[in-house]
C-alpha cells in the first residue's frame, strides 16, 4: 500500500532545500572545510545563556501565550524603536515565532490563496518559494544579476504592470542571502515610493539587520507600515540559532489574521528560549557589534581573495556571505563546479542554482567561519584554480 500517493500533491511540487542537501552530500569528505550553512560560528553571548539558565531554575516551563510572553513582546518593540525607529504596540503589533523560518509561513499562509503571485528579487533565499507553492501560488522572480544584485524601483514598476491584480504580495530581504546586498535610506523610501501604490503586501524579512556594514539599517516599515509585515529574529544578530527566536511586527489587523496560522502551526515559541531573548533584547542590544566587526574583516580578507582568483564579486554590504560568479574557463553548472571543487579540495560551497535559476553559474561562501578556517579554505580555493586548467571539455566527458 502506498499512501505517498493520497499526500496533498503540492508537496510533490516542493523538496528539501538544496542547500541542505549539499551540505550532508559533502559531510563525509574527509579533512572537509564547510562554508555552507548560514549560521554563525560565534557561540551565544554568556549573560543570554544565564538567562534561560534562570528561567529554567524559576520553572518557566509551561505554555505562554499565543503571542509570546508579555515582557519579550515589550522587549522586541522597544528594540525596533531604538535600532531603526520603527514603533508597534507590544500588546498588539509583534508575534513571537519559532524563528524566522516559521514567521515566513505563517505570514505567507495567511495571505495567500491559489492563482495569487508573489514578485521576489532573484536571486534569492530558497525558504519562500516551498511555502507559496504549497498555497497554490505562484513566485515571480525579477532578475536583479545585471544589476549587481540590487532591486529598482523600475524592475518592481515592471512587474506590476505586466502582472497587475493577480499579484498579491512582494518579498524583500536584505541584508540579503545569498548577495549580501543591502539597501541604503534613499533606496529603501525609492521602492516604498512605488510598492504604496499597489494594495499589496510587503513581506520584509530584516534577519540580517544588524549585520549592515556600512549605512545603517533601514527597514522599509518606516516608510509604509501599513503594508509591511516585518520579520526579524535573534538567529543571526545574537548567535542564537538553535534558539529558535523570530518576531512578526506588523499593523493590529494583519497580526489578528496572522496569529489563527501562528497558533496552528507551534501554538507558542519555546518559552525558556523567550526568556533569554528578553536579556538579547535589553541587556543585549548591541551584542552583535563585536560580531560584526569581526565578519567584516572577514568579508574583505574573501573579497580580495577570490577576486583575485578571477571571480566577479558584487562587494557585500551586509550578512555574511560571498556570492560570486565562476571564473570564465570553468564548469559554469555551478552544481557541477561545487562537486568537483569539494572533492578535488576537501572545500565545500553552495551552488548558485540553490538560489533559483537566476543564479546559475554563481557560488555562495558563508565566511561565518573562524579566520584560519577562512584561510585554509581560500589556499585550497587558490589551489583548485591555479592547478586545474580550463575544465569545461573535461566536465563535458562526464556527462
Amino acid at each position: 500500500m502506498d499512501l505517498t500517493k493520497k499526500f496533498n500533491k503540492q508537496v510533490g511540487k516542493i523538496a528539501v532545500s538544496m542547500i541542505r542537501q549539499f551540505d550532508e552530500q559533502v559531510t563525509g569528505i574527509d579533512n572537509i572545510i564547510k562554508l555552507t550553512l548560514g549560521e554563525p560560528d560565534f557561540n551565544t553571548p554568556e549573560h543570554i545563556k544565564m538567562a534561560a539558565h534562570d528561567a529554567i531554575n524559576q520553572n518557566f516551563s509551561h505554555y505562554s501565550g499565543m503571542s509570546g510572553l508579555t515582557d519579550v513582546r515589550e522587549a522586541a518593540t522597544f528594540f525596533m524603536k531604538e535600532k531603526y525607529g520603527v514603533s508597534y504596540q507590544p500588546t498588539s503589533e509583534v508575534l513571537v515565532t519559532v524563528g524566522a523560518t516559521e514567521a515566513i509561513s505563517a505570514s505567507l499562509l495567511s495571505i495567500l490563496e491559489p492563482g495569487d503571485k508573489v514578485l521576489m528579487p532573484a536571486p534569492i533565499y530558497p525558504g519562500y518559494e516551498p511555502v507559496i507553492t504549497l498555497a497554490q501560488a505562484e513566485p515571480i522572480y525579477i532578475d536583479t544579476t545585471s544589476n549587481d544584485f540590487v532591486l529598482t524601483p523600475e524592475m518592481i514598476e515592471t512587474a506590476m504592470v505586466e502582472h497587475g491584480d493577480q499579484v498579491k504580495a512582494i518579498i524583500l530581504n536584505y541584508p540579503s542571502n545569498p548577495t549580501g546586498v543591502t539597501y541604503n535610506r534613499e533606496e529603501v523610501k525609492a521602492i516604498a515610493e512605488v510598492l504604496k501604490n499597489y494594495p499589496i503586501f510587503v513581506i520584509s524579512d530584516e534577519i540580517y539587520s544588524e549585520l549592515t556594514y556600512e549605512d545603517q539599517h533601514v527597514s522599509i516599515a518606516e516608510f509604509i507600515p501599513e503594508q509591511t509585515i516585518l520579520i526579524n529574529g535573534l538567529s543571526k544578530s545574537h548567535a542564537m540559532t538553535g534558539w529558535r527566536i523570530g518576531f512578526i511586527f506588523g499593523p493590529q489587523n494583519l497580526i489578528a489574521e496572522i496569529i489563527k496560522v501562528h497558533q496552528y502551526l507551534v501554538t507558542a515559541a519555546s518559552t525558556i528560549s523567550q526568556k533569554a531573548a528578553v536579556r538579547a533584547l535589553i541587556e543585549g542590544m548591541n551584542d552583535a557589534a563585536v560580531m560584526k566587526e569581526e565578519y567584516r574583516e572577514r568579508r574583505d580578507f574573501v573579497y580580495e581573495q577570490m577576486t583575485a582568483l578571477g571571480f566577479e564579486v558584487a562587494r557585500p554590504n551586509g550578512a555574511f556571505y560571498i556570492f560570486a560568479k565562476i571564473p570564465v574557463g570553468f564548469e559554469q553548472d555551478s552544481m557541477k563546479f561545487c562537486v568537483d571543487l569539494a572533492q578535488r579540495q576537501a572545500v565545500a560551497i553552495i551552488p548558485g542554482v540553490a538560489f533559483g535559476k537566476e543564479a546559475e553559474g554563481y557560488v555562495r561562501i558563508s565566511y561565518a567561519a573562524d579566520f584560519s578556517i577562512l584561510k585554509e579554505a581560500m589556499k585550497r580555493i587558490k589551489n583548485y584554480i591555479e592547478t586545474n586548467e580550463v575544465r569545461t571539455a573535461a566536465f563535458s566527458s562526464e556527462k
